[in-house]
């Protein structure tokens, strides 16, 4: 399986962004997708996540109530949409998949793969 990340780029504070996520190959035993942040000095952070059904979703404090994640199952494809970004939401966001039928507060040693980062830059 390989994930497709993009939609990262520079946005002022109290804007908007979405990222995508697209996965590819053998993606039938995927059962949730997420996203993760990593800053600098700091461990990759569990952002929001969503298993295949759309019925169990998390998010992390932080960005609840600003963050909306989305699977379109038909484009294997999980979206993140960040509205009233903060200069704290930049990061390097990485998207993951897990074929683990797990609940999506999970951490990221359960996730099977991995896409590269895409940098959002939130400036102030």
């Amino acid at each position: 399986v390989q994930l497709q990340a993009s939609g990262g780029g520079l946005v002022q504070a109290g804007g908007s962004l979405r990222l995508s996520c697209t996965a590819s190959g053998p993606t039938a035993n995927i059962y949730i997708m997420s996203w993760f942040r990593r800053t600098p000095g700091k461990e990759r952070e569990l952002v929001a996540a969503i298993n295949w059904r759309g019925q169990d979703i998390y998010y992390t404090d932080s960005v609840k109530g600003r963050y909306t994640i989305s699977l379109d199952t038909a484009k294997n494809t999980v979206y993140l949409q960040m509205n009233n970004v903060k200069p704290a939401d930049t990061a390097l966001y990485y998207c993951a998949a897990s074929e683990r039928h797990m609940r999506t507060d999970v951490g990221e040693r359960f996730y099977d793969y991995w896409g590269r980062g895409t940098l959002v830059t939130v400036s102030s």
